[in-house]
């Protein structure tokens, strides 16, 4: 039976039409795979070109006197840097510097700034913002919008047949122009590891591009089981797994997204431990493991080193249908960080061996301007 506090996305029937299955995620019905299945799924988007809903991501823009600049009051970025036309990867932290979400940030126009974060904390999120930039900035969210990710080798060639401009397009811009018949936002990026662009909208319209999109003979759809095990392959970080509240920027790999200035001025929530972190004061890291024998470990196994002793968790695993091997993302110590440490993990009782591999797992195949 349907669990009427669960949300559809406008493609609910559409998916119903192509014989998903529907399973309850973040508070939405989504599709996790359709009739293909996972595996074809996910090797349908390597070689051509995946369609999937990510409608239930959380969507608003932040306007204000100076948006940018408040920005910055909640995140470790260079937000008032960022040009018109550009895309940036950012965390929003607490003040001991956990992770409240990670998210993108971008401005397709001049108008202030477009947020996409993640289903399952949008309501903190926006909330959080509105508490900690009160009277500096407005949330408007686009509850009326649909998200749509087209990712895989063939995705510029598809979208260029309908939105020419995109070629233009480098990876991590962003741009709002008219296509479909009315106002939309593209941007190239995803959550894959492939070339890709998402594009944000209105909901009354988004059935219609669905189809027209999957009529191109290189475009299946892709549900959420695929988009978990491409993301792994990519070594991309899944929040409230791989990263939450407790969790630091630079303990989950993602130091990146801590800009030079911002730590050189140390003006962001959760600095002082940051510091304290980026100076070696680390106990634990985000590794790649690849298991050598055994299934795959899962979130929750233990990760042992050579003498047998437990030194941190696995927090995503499976299996990478394009490395055909078992592969995890867990947390050990720095000092069994290193490439080609030996570990082992714990799947059902027994200890499998693993080693420490460099990602992502499957090399990125963003299409940058030179």
């Amino acid at each position: 039976m349907t669990d009427p506090s669960l949300r559809r996305t406008a493609l609910y029937d559409a998916h119903l039409a192509l014989g998903a299955r529907m399973v309850p995620f973040a508070g939405y019905e989504m599709p996790v795979q359709y009739r293909d299945g996972v595996l074809t799924e996910h090797r349908w988007t390597r070689d051509q070109a995946g369609l999937f809903d990510v409608s239930h991501m959380g969507q608003a823009r932040l306007r204000g006197v100076a948006p940018l600049a408040a920005f910055e009051e909640v995140t470790p970025g260079d937000f008032i840097g960022l040009k018109p036309g550009k895309l940036r990867y950012s965390l929003l932290l607490n003040h001991k510097g956990g992770i409240i979400d990670d998210l993108m940030a971008g401005r397709p126009d001049e108008d202030g700034l477009y947020l996409v974060v993640n289903a399952g904390c949008k309501e903190g999120d926006f909330k959080w913002i509105a508490n900690e930039l009160a009277g500096q900035v407005k949330i408007e969210r686009l509850e009326d919008h649909a998200l749509l990710a087209l990712q895989g080798p063939m995705a510029a060639a598809v979208l260029a047949g309908h939105i020419p401009a995109i070629a233009d397009l480098g990876f991590m811009e962003t741009t709002r122009l008219n296509a479909f018949g009315t106002d939309v936002i593209v941007s190239r990026s995803g959550y894959t590891g492939e070339d890709g662009f998402e594009i944000s909208l209105p909901n009354e319209i988004a059935p219609e591009v669905w189809a027209l999109l999957l009529s191109d003979e290189r475009v299946r759809p892709i549900g959420l089981g695929a988009r978990d095990s491409l993301r792994l392959e990519a070594g991309l970080p899944l929040y409230g797994h791989d990263a939450d509240e407790t969790i630091s920027p630079i303990e989950a790999g993602l130091t990146f997204a801590v800009s030079k200035r911002r730590r050189d001025a140390g003006d962001f929530p959760g600095y002082s431990r940051i510091k304290r972190e980026l100076d070696g004061d680390l106990s634990r890291i985000r590794v790649g493991l690849r298991v050598l024998e055994g299934a795959p470990a899962r979130e929750g196994a233990e990760i042992t080193d050579a003498s047998g002793a437990v030194v941190g968790k696995v927090t995503s695993g499976g299996f990478s249908p394009t490395l055909s091997t078992a592969i995890a993302m867990g947390f050990v110590p720095p000092a069994l960080s290193l490439v080609g440490t030996p570990l082992s993990v714990i799947v059902r009782g027994k200890s499998q061996p693993a080693q420490v591999v460099a990602m992502p797992f499957v090399p990125h195949r963003y299409v940058r301007k030179s």
